[in-house]
């Protein structure tokens, strides 16, 4: 299985337990790998077969900016789950860095993986 990569896409969102963290957006970080089969796409160098990154991009920040979830865990999940839904990949693992929120860190997250790297579930 190919990897198509998304580095370093920067969000926003609803997100926190805090009473302050629920009326406030905050800055989000994610990073994605999902498996992709890009050998017809670089045969044919035709981006109709290709795994399109832009539209995985623009639907991660539109579903994040969309959500309120008190756990980076939980929308981690959701928005896994989606994009799989969404673009048919077989695996995917994703970062969701929370910038700041924790003193002293560059950032805190989740990292998890969905599906199988295989192809098959």
């Amino acid at each position: 299985m190919d990897t198509v990569f998304i580095q370093d896409l920067r969000t926003a969102a609803v997100i926190g337990v805090e009473p302050w963290e629920r009326r406030v957006r905050q800055n989000l970080v994610l990073d994605l790998e999902l498996g992709a089969a890009v050998a017809t796409a670089a045969a044919s160098d035709d981006v109709a077969d290709a795994l399109d990154y832009a539209a995985v991009s623009r639907y991660a920040v539109a579903w994040v900016e969309d959500s309120s979830f008190q756990l980076v865990e939980t929308l981690a999940d959701r928005l896994a789950s989606a994009l799989r839904q969404e673009f048919g990949v077989p695996w995917l693992r994703l970062r969701v860095t929370k910038p700041g929120a924790v003193p002293g860190t560059r950032g805190v997250g989740v990292q998890l993986e969905r599906g199988n790297p295989s192809g098959s579930d």
